[in-house]
């Protein structure tokens, strides 16, 4: 099949400009998160405009189960592809993107030119990294943690990190966790093998995981690794992007141990971006955005904010057009799945690591933050409330606490 080819079980393909609005609308209102966005996925591609049937779709989401990169960008970038060929994943995954883009940045912005540091509500924002991030812990535990080994991983990640805190060691951690993982897990039986045609020759697939590699490798060993400049943005960003299993939530401590040592912002600051991120529809890896054009202490702006996004979903692009046509097979290998495993287990101990420091360590300060911290959690695991009217509560509590005490 030709890259602009439907698959045999499509209707008519509609335009790479309805793949652009339709991926734009599904960004200005897909709140949830990563899972949530797949369900909004799956009613208006699936269901809505029938652009592709349930099996397809299941079997796109189990692929992108398997690569680093957010999920929910991968399933988006995939179903532009199948619909319009390459230029319909780039232009499903900008019209994902840009409205949380464009949130994430303006929010940076704003930031860098009010001093807001002593502010109530920008603590709130803090504050509700704790809620959110324990969720994640939590909810990722029980899908990759559910044997004495994996929860063994999961600890001893926890632990390490704890203990040493560099970039080089939680990507360390993730490689063992991978080794672990290959030799001994043993995966359950893989699904049968899929009916219909990759969108994606082999050729051009396995041209995008050597150009995948190639990428990380020249940032690693040829570019500026300080993030002083753009080549040393570019290299923090794509090389957390390609690390990234599990969930978007991920990003948080990846990010955490290249920018706060690198000194482009404060713990605070750095939390209240991601406080932010919760309360906009689209991917949670926009966050890249905030971090981009509000580094110090060179100013970068949209710049910057522009570079870190596209760098940090670079890999993921790269992944879902060299992934597809090997769907088959990378479900159907057990060695692969075995891998995978134990490095989800690693990354759930990555992300509890980081929940306890910066995120409670920087945000509980005294008794009112626990008090909030409460509230969300409570509105969020309890009353199930969406994250971006949680996100407000907190802004609002933080200001209110900050008033009167």
């Amino acid at each position: 099949m030709s890259d602009v080819d439907p698959p045999a079980d499509s209707f008519i393909p509609p335009s790479r400009r309805d793949v652009f609005l339709t991926a734009l609308r599904l960004g200005c209102t897909s709140f949830g998160g990563p899972i949530a966005h797949i369900g909004y996925f799956r009613t208006e591609y699936v269901q809505r405009r029938k652009w592709l049937t349930e099996e397809t779709f299941a079997d796109l989401v189990a692929l992108c189960q398997f690569l680093p990169g957010p999920a929910s960008s991968q399933i988006g970038i995939g179903i532009g592809t199948i619909r319009a060929g390459r230029i319909g994943g780039l232009l499903a995954w900008l019209g994902f993107t840009l409205p949380s883009f464009l949130v994430m940045t303006a929010f940076a912005l704003f930031l860098r030119r009010t001093d807001l540091s002593q502010s109530g509500w920008i603590h709130g924002l803090n504050i509700v990294a704790v809620p959110v991030v324990a969720l994640a812990v939590f909810g990722m535990a029980k899908q990759f943690c559910r044997s004495r080994l994996t929860m063994g991983l999961a600890v001893s990640a926890m632990i390490i990190l704890l203990l040493l805190t560099s970039a080089i060691a939680q990507a360390a951690i993730l490689v063992c966790g991978g080794i672990v993982g290959w030799r001994l897990i043993k995966p359950g039986i893989a699904r049968a093998p899929i009916r219909g045609t990759s969108p994606i020759s082999r050729r051009f697939g396995i041209g995008c995981l050597i150009a995948l590699v190639l990428i990380l490798v020249g940032t690693r060993v040829f570019w500026d690794q300080s993030g002083t400049g753009a080549t040393g943005v570019f290299s923090v960003f794509y090389s957390v992007g390609a690390q990234v299993f599990g969930g978007g939530h991920v990003v948080l401590p990846l990010l955490q141990r290249q920018v706060i040592p690198a000194g482009w912002m404060s713990e605070s600051t750095f939390l209240s971006g991601y406080g932010a991120a919760q309360a906009v529809p689209g991917p949670l890896f926009s966050f890249a955005a905030f971090l981009g054009a509000a580094r110090e202490p060179t100013p970068n702006g949209i710049a910057g904010a522009t570079l870190a996004t596209v760098a940090i979903f670079l890999p993921s692009v790269l992944l879902v057009f060299g992934g597809f046509p090997f769907l088959d097979q990378i479900r159907g290998n057990a060695a692969f799945r075995g891998a995978l495993a134990g490095v989800n287990a690693a990354v759930v101990g990555v992300l509890a690591a980081a929940f306890i420091n910066p995120v409670w360590t920087t945000a509980i300060n005294r008794i009112p933050d626990l008090g909030i911290a409460i509230v969300c959690f409570l509105l969020l695991a309890v009353r199930r409330w969406p994250a971006w009217s949680v996100v407000l509560v907190a802004a609002v509590l933080g200001e209110v606490v900050s008033r009167v005490t």
